[in-house]
């Protein structure tokens, strides 16, 4: 089987002040289907402009991506929106809710976009409510749900249609300890339900709960270690061998 992820020397830079800063330096990994990944680093390390290339929100200047064996570095705006919207599922440190739907309404969005019919799409979002513990508040507003209770909703859509890649960009950084802790349980449990799930964060007591940890400095990987009792990485990429 393809890796889920692999990239070949990916990169990307963008004007700052009249100069120009390469935030995404000649990166290159593989990701597994089935690993739960920490891309970790200080600020401007280039870990949320990484992200970003994975998640098909930007195309790299150069190099190449391939996700579960397609190239899609160079596909149309459209071609990425369409693998975004079928294989990729995002959860940001901000939930983004629509403020007048409810948590159900919220849920569902991906299966409307999806042409998913009505009937089916409220029953998948209610299950998918059920999974993150909020079946009893599906028809609340965003407004009458806590930090951590609009953030499993998040996580509710971001896995309604059961996407291949799940990207965190510090999913737990507006929340207290307690309820960070409640949702990192959540992406361990998708983790062991066989999810492929990429967290970006600076806090080592998020990255710590992954299973490998990717660090970044100046937008280049300075460090790929697994986590303790995992000493299994993927083998070096060869550029012959892509995708």
């Amino acid at each position: 089987m393809q890796p889920l992820v692999r990239t070949v020397g990916i990169s990307k830079s963008y004007p700052s002040g009249g100069t120009i800063v390469r935030a995404v330096s000649n990166v290159s990994l593989t990701i597994e289907h089935g690993e739960f990944v920490a891309i970790r680093g200080r600020s401007g390390s280039g870990k949320s402009s990484l992200m970003n290339l994975l998640g098909l929100l930007d195309r790299p200047d150069s190099g190449r991506y391939a996700l579960g064996g397609r190239e899609v570095a160079k596909l149309s705006e459209g071609g990425r929106a369409a693998v975004r919207s079928r294989d990729i599922g995002f959860i940001f440190q901000q939930p983004a809710l629509l403020p007048r739907a409810t948590a159900l309404e919220n849920v569902e969005l991906p299966l409307v976009y999806a042409g998913v019919p009505p009937s089916k799409r409220r029953r998948t979002a209610k299950e998918a409510l059920d999974r993150v513990g909020l079946a009893d508040r599906s028809h609340h507003w965003p407004s009458q749900l806590s930090g951590g209770e609009q953030q499993r909703v998040v996580i509710a859509r971001a896995t309604v249609n059961d996407p291949a890649l799940i990207l965190a960009d510090e999913p737990t950084g507006s929340l207290d300890s307690v309820t960070g802790n409640e949702i990192l349980s959540l992406f361990e449990t998708l983790h062991h339900d066989g999810h492929t799930i990429i967290v970006v964060t600076h806090a080592t007591e998020v990255a710590d709960r992954a299973r490998r940890q990717i660090t970044l400095h100046d937008g280049r990987i300075i460090k790929d270690a697994a986590a303790p009792g995992n000493n299994l990485l993927p083998a070096p990429i060869a550029m012959d061998s892509f995708p």
